[in-house]
């Protein structure tokens, strides 16, 4: 007979929240930080339970452990199914809007901001793994240097991620990594890793990985 599950301590669940990383966006409307508490204490709780080895979907990536300094910008995206695997349109200003409906084929996306005129890489990063090797480029630029993805979103496009393609100039290269999950209502969360690159890029090999899902380490 199995043993009883242990059920977490509401302590340590809270306790460990504390002591997450603060999202890059700091100045969030109430109804989205609540959001992000939510899924973060969901995702807390998971951890904490103990994992049996059986083939399930991934669980809710949590925006704010995508956030690492200055680096990543990270965004819930909500959709349901019914819809196209993703969509991108251009704004009148020239930035391009991406709402992502289903984590599958991201080179399609891929050719679709190529045939738009941005020279991208674009790859899809399942919870638990993370693109080797890191940093896929020893030539990225700043954020300051080249904000790619642009933030606060525009009015009206709150959902989806909105990138700057004017700052990727000639010979240089966009790389978009999207964290993407999926609950067991259908239910898409994904965030952004977005940098402009100044050389070669590196060829996204997954691998299993307990660090944040998106671009270098920390300071790399």
């Amino acid at each position: 007979m199995n043993a009883a599950r242990p059920q977490p301590d509401p302590g340590q669940i809270e306790e460990l929240a504390r002591l997450l990383p603060v999202p890059v966006e700091r100045d969030l409307p109430a109804g989205r930080r609540r959001l992000l508490k939510e899924l973060m204490m969901q995702e807390i709780d998971q951890e904490v339970r103990p994992r049996k080895r059986v083939l399930r979907r991934p669980a809710f990536l949590i925006p704010a452990l995508v956030a690492t300094a200055a680096l990543a910008v990270a965004v819930p995206v909500f959709v349901s199914g019914g819809n196209p695997a993703y969509a991108v349109a251009q704004n009148p200003d020239g930035t391009i809007h991406i709402t992502i409906n289903e984590a599958k084929n991201p080179k399609d996306l891929q050719a679709s901001l190529r045939g738009m005129g941005l020279n991208a890489v674009v790859d899809y990063i399942p919870t638990g793994k993370k693109c080797s090797p890191q940093p896929r480029s020893q030539s990225f630029l700043s954020n300051q240097e080249a904000p790619l993805s642009v933030w606060p979103a525009p009015k009206g496009q709150e959902v989806g991620f909105t990138i700057d393609p004017r700052v990727v100039k000639d010979g240089q290269t966009a790389v978009l990594e999207f964290s993407v999950g999926e609950s067991s209502a259908g239910v898409i969360a994904a965030g952004i890793w977005a940098r402009v690159s100044d050389g070669s890029v590196a060829d996204c090999e997954l691998v299993d990985s307990t660090e944040a899902p998106l671009g270098p380490p920390t300071g790399g």
